[in-house]
């Protein structure tokens, strides 16, 4: 589950999808991060923290979670981008975007819905996925929708998760909402036939990751006409909860290239 710090966010003046948590807005470059399934935007405070003051972070708050708790989750990765792209601020500042498995999907789908909009200054610098591919999760011998048991043991497999959530049915009762929307999510999401986005892309997986190989990971190269990168840390599915000065460190590398060019 989530383990970001509870802070109280920073008003962005662009809605209510989207959190501040360091006073950084001055940042000559920003970034858009986006939450795994089950995720909220307080788990990106630790990467704000390494990237700030240089690079302007604004997390995405998904409907149905903190202080969304009483908005109705949205069940598709369609809805989810679409909700986003309304959001994003329009100032004409560069910027990129980050996603964590369903945060993966979601990232790209802003980024070709931006590409589309057929407004350049409006298309990210650069998308950074992360998690591997987040395809469906399906236990053996199942073809119908999930249960919660069978989320929670998905979660357990993965790693990443606070013991204590199993332990909680409070807390079950608090997340399982949002869970079971972004699972359904990512259950029905059908991936576009062959295109390509036209920014860097760099593909980010834990070496320990079991539901992705590097080769599946390499994977999202099909998906730009741009540079592609493709970089394996130690850790598995939520590796990123150990590795963040080194995405820190490839994220500032990256953003800065593409201020350079």
């Amino acid at each position: 589950m989530d383990r970001g710090t509870a802070q109280a966010s920073r008003n962005t003046g662009a809605g209510v999808w989207l959190r501040r948590y360091h006073d950084s807005a001055s940042a000559p470059v920003r970034l858009v991060c986006f939450p795994f399934a089950g995720g909220s935007a307080s788990y990106w405070f630790g990467l704000s923290g390494l990237l700030s003051p240089g690079i302007d972070v604004l997390a995405v708050q998904y409907p149905g979670r903190q202080d969304r708790h009483k908005e109705r989750c949205l069940e598709s990765v369609a809805a989810l981008a679409d909700g986003v792209v309304g959001q994003l601020p329009s100032d004409g500042k560069p910027f990129a975007l980050f996603g964590h498995s369903l945060g993966a999907i979601v990232a790209f789908e802003v980024a070709r819905r931006l590409r589309d909009s057929g407004t350049g200054e409006t298309s990210p610098v650069h998308l950074f996925v992360s998690g591997g591919l987040a395809r469906p999760y399906r236990p053996a011998g199942r073809s119908g929708a999930l249960d919660d048991a069978d989320i929670l043991a998905h979660l357990r497999a993965m790693g990443g998760t606070d013991e204590r959530f199993f332990r909680s049915p409070e807390l079950q009762e608090l997340i399982l909402p949002a869970l079971r929307a972004d699972y359904r999510a990512v259950a029905t999401y059908e991936a576009p036939g062959p295109e390509r986005l036209v920014c860097p892309v760099t593909a980010l997986i834990g070496d320990a990751d079991e539901r992705t190989s590097p080769e599946e990971a390499g994977t999202w190269r099909e998906r730009t006409s741009a540079e592609f990168d493709l970089r394996v840390l130690p850790g598995g599915h939520f590796y990123l909860d150990t590795c963040q000065e080194q995405v820190a460190a490839i994220v500032t590398a990256a953003l800065a290239a593409a201020a350079g060019a």
